[in-house]
């Protein structure tokens, strides 16, 4: 097992440096798993870890899925087969820039349930959950002849509050659970107190400042292992924000320094991967900031998994360290050329409801977690009566909103957007008026944690609510489109069409022409555009295509001056 001496960890009671990479297995698909592990490992690396995101496996109550990227089990077998210790997270909250910091969107539907403390709503949730993934877990602990030699107890938490009666509740479901591994925290350096445990290891999150970060851990909890368990080498990306970067020489220089100083380290992120399907988090402080579906990180394997001048350096400070490290490995990527791809069929999408959404009535509008709706969009539709101009309180959108006055668009509705009143004319004695909603990703940090979505309140018009109100819930999980009926022209519009190839390989869909949206491959979620950036290409693995026919959809929402798409070798993060 693995153990702690005063300032050292102990593997099997030798000295032990934990030499670790964060990749997370639900931001890879599962043909890649192995190459971003061997690549790991030929870094000088001995560690893998990971977070385990609850609404990952849990997207409805009681619906547990561990299939496919969900796989965690064969990921942990992947590291394992290479010879690579393993370290798990799963916290019931992991923030990781991922959707509502990994808690299912669910919780929100009682408005009463307070989130990460001993609510003891809340904790029976954490119970069931953890009563099905960690007899999975327990099976692969080194103590049982398996990889995995240390989990965390939740994850930042003296950021967020002060409640140590819920991290000993999440402890004790650990140890209900035969969890007999070393349990540790981690937090920055200024929240360690609040965030930590007695008999618990603490551990770090941090970027740079080394002598200042361990000084800080010393003066609270002397004389124990000083791991890093978080060491920031990039930085995370969002909408109409630049693209995040840090010099190579830097990171090489701030690892070095940990090395001598006799630390543990854990590269957040070794590969960061990406943030498929509507996962993406956001972060809210001034504004609502949601994130980019890249999570490339500026991390020691790009997006597509090459490795980086950064990656090079690291190799670089180990090799002074451990003589019989491997010359530094060479990895070639292939990509397919580039190539055009002509979309063929389109459909508007208030043509195809029945077929891509799940009908609802009620008096007043629900918010998506209301109407039991974690992601995507939905539609809501009512009268307003009278002819006028009438002010409306667009102030419950979430997130951004487009507008219709009996069929015909009027306005598009940002909740970042300073002006929160708009006055529209409403031209007859009965009018349906239309709010298609898109939810951009609930925050995954701080104090706004419970961010609802959709309309999380009824709209005011003209100085009254309306009611009864239509609404289409638009999840687009497993959808098919209905081209049969093409009486609409506005958006969003789905378009369709094929490539075919003969040897899948990775390449990157350029949207030039497009202005935001999703796109979708062989029915698989790559993730949003947008046209603001930075991002302005997706990246598409190899294992998502197969060999012959491939189909690709795109959903635009606002517009577009192309048909086409194209496929390039290379990526765009700005």
């Amino acid at each position: 097992m693995l153990t702690t001496d005063k300032d050292q960890f102990l593997l099997n009671g030798e000295p032990f440096r934990i030499l670790s990479g964060s990749i997370h297995y639900f931001r890879v698909v599962p043909g890649y798993w192995r190459d971003r592990l061997k690549k790991l490992k030929a870094c000088g690396l001995n560690t893998v870890e990971t977070y385990i995101p609850w609404n990952f496996h849990e997207p409805n109550k009681r619906d547990f899925r561990f299939e496919g990227m969900r796989d965690i089990e064969a990921f942990i077998k992947e590291a394992d087969a290479l010879g690579l210790y393993v370290i798990l997270r799963p916290s019931p909250y992991i923030c990781a820039e991922w959707e509502m910091g990994g808690l299912p969107a669910w919780l929100l539907k009682d408005r009463d349930m307070m989130l990460r403390c001993a609510d003891p709503s809340y904790l029976q949730h954490v119970k069931e959950y953890y009563d099905v993934l960690l007899p999975k877990l327990a099976t692969y602990q080194y103590s049982k002849g398996g990889p995995v030699i240390a989990f965390q107890i939740e994850n930042e938490y003296g950021a967020y509050g002060n409640d140590k009666a819920y991290l000993k509740a999440i402890k004790r479901m650990y140890e209900a659970h035969g969890i007999q591994e070393l349990l540790f925290t981690s937090d920055g350096p200024d929240m360690i107190k609040a965030g930590s445990l007695d008999n618990v290891l603490t551990t770090l999150n941090f970027g740079s400042k080394v002598k200042e970060a361990y000084e800080q851990l010393e003066d609270y909890k002397p004389g124990i292992p000083k791991l890093c368990a978080e060491f920031w080498i990039g930085w995370f990306d969002s909408w109409g924000n630049p693209h995040h970067t840090r010099e190579a020489d830097n990171t090489g220089d701030v690892f070095n320094d940990m090395l001598e100083a006799g630390g543990s380290v854990n590269f957040y992120m070794f590969h960061g991967g990406t943030n498929f399907h509507f996962y993406n988090g956001a972060n809210h402080y001034q504004t609502y900031e949601p994130t980019i579906t890249s999570y490339d990180y500026d991390a020691l394997l790009t997006e597509s998994g090459d490795i980086t001048e950064k990656y090079r350096n690291v190799h670089e400070v180990l090799q002074n360290y451990h003589s019989q490290l491997e010359p530094l490995p060479t990895f070639k990527t292939e990509r397919l050329g580039p190539q055009t791809i002509k979309m063929t069929r389109s459909v508007s999408i208030f043509d195809t409801l029945p077929s891509v959404s799940r009908r609802l009535q009620s008096k007043a509008p629900l918010s998506m977690e209301q109407a039991d709706q974690a992601y995507g969009y939905m539609l809501y539709r009512t009268q307003v009566p009278g002819k006028g101009a009438y002010t409306i309180d667009l102030e419950p959108i979430r997130d951004r909103a487009y507008l219709y006055i009996n069929g015909e668009f009027k306005k598009t509705f940002y909740r970042n957007d300073k002006i929160k009143e708009i006055t529209l004319d409403f031209p007859n004695e009965v009018n349906i008026f239309e709010i298609f909603v898109e939810n951009m990703g609930r925050v995954n940090y701080g104090k706004y944690l419970k961010d609802r979505k959709g309309l999380i309140d009824n709209i005011w018009i003209n100085n009254q609510y309306m009611f009864d109100w239509e609404m289409y819930a638009i999840e687009l999980e497993d959808f098919s489109l209905d081209f049969s009926d093409q009486t609409e022209t506005r958006f969003p519009k789905f378009y369709t069409g094929e490539v075919t190839l003969d040897h899948p390989k990775d390449t990157f869909i350029n949207l030039d022409g497009w202005k935001k949206g999703n796109v979708f491959v062989n029915g698989f979620n790559l993730g949003r555009y947008w046209e603001v950036g930075p991002q302005k290409t997706l990246y598409l693995p190899g294992p998502l295509l197969v060999k012959g026919v491939n189909t690709l959809c795109v959903l635009e929402l606002e517009g577009t001056t192309t048909d086409h798409i194209l496929f390039t070798d290379q990526p765009n993060l700005g």
